[in-house]
């Protein structure tokens, strides 16, 4: 069990029968009344986002999660299929649960697979992914970085705002916790 007064982002946590993380919490303190504690959490199961408080002082089971780190295979069909660099043992996901993360995968990138138990949670994805433009609007003599910006259609199939300087096949960081450019690989 874990106070919700140590909450920290990231922290994952098992409420109303789900595994829940953690992505923003404040504690409040009214000048009338009890302290109480204020989360923004994400099912780790549906993706979905909830906004639930906590009294002050309150106990919360803390979830187990391990992260295994796998490679990413290929896709069979509606199946993801990813392999231990350990083990070798193989697991397949379905593409409905990483719907979000297949934006951003490549063939035998490492990512981590988060267990709960034997139950497969979900995928943690690296804070930034380098990706290939495939399509966007040939860069203009005189564009410059802070002149605005223009979708490019990266290697994965995502869209992401670039810069207007960025050409076909230039290869770019992309962030991927809000798919925004970063730099240029």
């Amino acid at each position: 069990m874990i106070s919700v007064n140590d909450f920290r982002t990231g922290l994952t946590i098992e409420v109303d029968n789900g595994i829940w993380r953690v992505i923003d919490f404040q504690h409040v303190k009214p000048g009338k009344g009890a302290a109480f504690v204020r989360s923004k959490l994400r099912n780790l199961r549906t993706g979905a986002i909830q906004e639930k408080t906590f009294r002050a002082g309150e106990k919360v089971a803390k979830a187990q999660i391990d992260n295994r780190k796998m490679q990413y295979l290929y896709a069979n069909g509606d199946q993801h299929v990813f392999m231990d660099n350990e083990s070798y043992d193989q697991i397949e996901l379905p593409a409905t649960s990483i719907e979000y993360e297949l934006k951003f995968l490549k063939e035998n990138m490492e990512v981590h697979i988060m267990m709960y138990g034997t139950e497969t949670i979900g995928i943690e994805l690296p804070n930034t992914v380098e990706l290939e433009v495939t399509e966007t609007e040939p860069g203009i003599k005189g564009d410059t970085a802070s002149g605005g910006s223009k979708p490019a259609i990266m290697e994965t199939g995502l869209t992401v705002q670039v810069p207007f300087f960025i050409n076909q096949g230039d290869r770019l960081i992309i962030n991927t916790t809000d798919s925004s450019y970063v730099s240029r690989a």
